[in-house]
């Protein structure tokens, strides 16, 4: 039975059947062989002839009656799962402000390249209603099963774990009003039963419209990577979406810059596809990558650190060194801590920090509010018409830094 069934081949691998790991298991009984076989990553037609071909041979095998190919079960492990995307211990966005600049291609390949990481569990979560690719890049389908509470779990893609509307909708058509999609979005980011996972990337869709505002409400992100093309439109309107995030506290990593150039299969010469000086830098935040145009960026990317293009990889190193500089709060041992306190507490805790210092010696403030105030309180209670250089930067969403010099 398995020499016959090794002349069937997998069209895509060139492999026969056993060496692409497309049969589970074989079982025959009366004359009738039963084939299990996972055929998932095939279009229809592909799997439906691969499926003929699997019969036709095992039917040809002398004492076989007739042979049938069944759908190895591909149910994923409901066990141990928690719902809702805050389940994640950091959530990290890729957006853009308009379609067609790679935004998907850069979400999926930061998705991979972080779960390479085989000590990481990483979701990619397909948060873009109108234009849900995320399936059809990672060569994934449903179907979408259920926990016992009825919630839906991931797909799973080779370790990496994918929800996306367009997992749910079948290939039908996706027009959504606004109140319909804040709606579905934000019952998917509700129910989707997570396996604990370290990372979740957020792929967003493009521009700041429902989708967006919806997310900013109900996803506590943690970091957004936005995606450009370093074209003088594309980077203006990027602008805007930037202010967007900061002004609903959301850390901005960087930016990536896509396409900007690519390489001669016939020269080797590196061309640039739009001239000019770079707009990107007006952007005033850090360039996590800039990405060619390349064939290489435009394959299916797999959570496989040896498959997966050196530009990924680094973009997702780049990536964790960004996120660990926005929350990691390194400050000197004397700083004077407010974070969490009543409003008494955080003054009298304030003072005693001042006056503990001598002249010339520096006050550090760590707040989990904008400090600014404490510049005028601290100037009454000196009776200083001055401090010498009181500034206050802001580290995250949760921590305010402030540091002077005490008259």
């Amino acid at each position: 039975m398995a020499d016959a069934l090794r002349q069937v081949r997998d069209p895509e691998a060139d492999a026969d059947v056993f060496d692409a790991g497309l049969v589970e298991t074989i079982r025959v009984a009366d004359g009738r062989v039963t084939i299990e076989a996972d055929l998932r990553e095939f279009p229809r037609d592909a799997a439906e002839r691969v499926t003929q071909a699997m019969v036709r041979a095992a039917s040809s095998v002398d004492g076989i009656e007739g042979a049938r190919v069944e759908q190895v079960d591909p149910s994923p492990d409901l066990d141990g799962r928690d719902a809702g995307i805050e389940t994640a211990d950091r959530v990290i966005a890729v957006a853009s402000s308009k379609g067609g600049v790679g935004k998907t291609t850069v979400a999926a390949s930061l998705a991979c390249a972080l779960a390479a990481d085989d000590d990481r569990s990483v979701g990619l979560f397909d948060a873009d209603l109108y234009g849900p690719n995320v399936p059809e890049l990672l060569s994934v389908s449903g179907p979408v099963y259920s926990d016992e509470d009825g919630n839906p779990v991931p797909v799973d893609a080779d370790g990496l774990e994918v929800m996306s509307v367009g997992l749910l909708a079948e290939g039908g058509p996706l027009a959504w009003r606004g109140a319909m999609a804040h709606d579905a979005i934000s019952d998917l980011f509700e129910e989707t039963a997570w396996s604990d996972p370290d990372t979740v990337v957020l792929d967003l869709p493009p521009g700041t419209g429902d989708v967006v505002l919806t997310t900013l409400q109900d996803v506590p992100i943690d970091g957004v990577v936005l995606v450009t093309t370093p074209f003088h439109a594309a980077v203006s309107d990027t602008g805007r979406a930037l202010q967007l995030f900061e002004e609903n506290d959301v850390p901005v990593l960087g930016v990536v810059s896509n396409m900007g150039e690519f390489v001669c299969d016939n020269c080797g010469e590196v061309h640039d596809l739009f001239g000019g000086d770079d707009p990107v830098d007006a952007l005033d935040v850090p360039v996590l990558a800039e990405l060619p145009f390349t064939e290489e960026m435009q394959t299916r990317p797999v959570p496989d650190a040896d498959a997966l293009p050196e530009h990924s990889l680094s973009l997702a190193d780049t990536v964790d060194e960004r996120y660990d500089d926005v929350w990691t709060v390194d400050v000197p041992e004397h700083a004077v801590d407010i974070r969490g306190l009543d409003p008494e507490e955080r003054k009298e805790r304030v003072l005693d920090g001042f006056d503990a210092l001598s002249a010339g010696e520096e006050f550090f403030l760590v707040s989990d509010r904008d400090p600014t105030p404490v510049k005028s309180y601290i100037l009454d209670h000196v009776d200083a018409d001055s401090l010498s250089g009181f500034q206050v930067r802001r580290q995250n969403p949760e921590t305010w830094l402030a540091r002077t010099i005490r008259p």
